[in-house]
């Protein structure tokens, strides 16, 4: 294994970095699992291939991939559980290719990543299994290679791969009823998507979001409820809920720096409004959490 570092390589890793730049690929195998549920790529975009059989849990949901299958993940927290030697983690930065600045490429933003649905994973057929091996070899090869056009070649590898498992989502996810999203209005289920995991923690309100969107809030209430989706509201509490729950259980921060990093000045709405949705005070959450029930794939 080799690490590209300003030109040279070195032992340990495949590793590209250049300036601001950096990406990287390793197999799950050849490291301690501890390596990778640890916050080490904790603020890189990962792409993370998973063979059948393998169990990981991202956030407080746990996934059994009954198939060969592909996270895609930013900042939620992982603990893989169990894998074998194909198991294999691409991770980069924004630096080298940010999915918001590229969007109209790869149309993945709000669907592969940041989705209000907390599906992060798509399932692979075994024709789709090879060619994702295939661009994930080709990746390695390249960030061996000691050529200057390297860069560029691996970027249009993890490109297909995007592309690919955008595809691939929508069929898995919008095509046998598992979301009932016509493709001519998956835009504005995206838009909604992205807009929250950007603003989530100073705006709660739907109106806000149709402000964004160019819309009144009751007509984007309607084309949730038309595509029989939970509401805006609905959704924007539960992504405010997930942060307090990362935040209560992943960092020393008290409830009342919650609130306020949330965007509450009154940490005792905070708690009501949590107590309410959750069943559970933010301090008994903390207290007595335990890893989420199972969700298979």
């Amino acid at each position: 294994m080799y690490i590209y570092h300003k030109g040279k390589f070195m032992s340990q890793s495949l590793i590209f970095e250049d300036h601001y730049k950096k990406l990287g690929i390793e197999n799950l195998s050849e490291n301690p699992l501890e390596a990778f549920n640890g916050s080490k790529f904790r603020y890189d975009i990962k792409v993370l291939y998973m063979p059948s059989g393998s169990e990981i849990s991202v956030d407080f949901n746990h996934f059994k991939a009954t198939k060969p299958s592909l996270f895609f993940l930013t900042n939620q927290q992982i603990k893989i559980s169990k894998t074998n030697e194909s198991a294999t983690l691409l991770y980069y930065n924004r630096d080298f290719y940010c999915i918001q600045i590229h969007d109209k490429e790869v149309a993945c933003d709000g669907l592969l990543f940041h989705n209000v649905f907390e599906i992060p994973f798509v399932e692979l057929e075994e024709n789709e299994d090879s060619i994702i091996k295939s661009l994930f070899k080709n990746i390695k090869d390249e960030l061996q290679e000691k050529d200057s056009s390297a860069e560029e070649m691996i970027r249009t590898y993890v490109k297909q791969i995007i592309i690919r498992a955008t595809r691939k989502w929508k069929k898995q996810n919008l095509d046998n009823d598992t979301l009932k999203i016509p493709n001519n209005e998956i835009d504005i289920f995206r838009d909604f998507s992205r807009y929250l995991e950007i603003h989530f923690r100073e705006k709660h309100n739907v109106s806000e979001y149709a402000d964004l969107l160019h819309i009144a809030p009751k007509t984007l209430t309607h084309k949730f409820k038309n595509l029989h989706l939970e509401s805006p509201n609905h959704l924007i509490i539960n992504r405010i809920l997930l942060e307090a729950k990362r935040l209560l259980i992943y960092t020393e921060k008290t409830v009342k720096e919650v609130a306020y990093d949330l965007g509450y000045e009154d940490p005792a709405y905070f708690n009501r409004l949590f107590t309410n949705k959750t069943g559970s005070t933010p301090t008994n959450f903390k207290k007595n959490y335990i890893p989420g029930k199972k969700y298979n794939i």
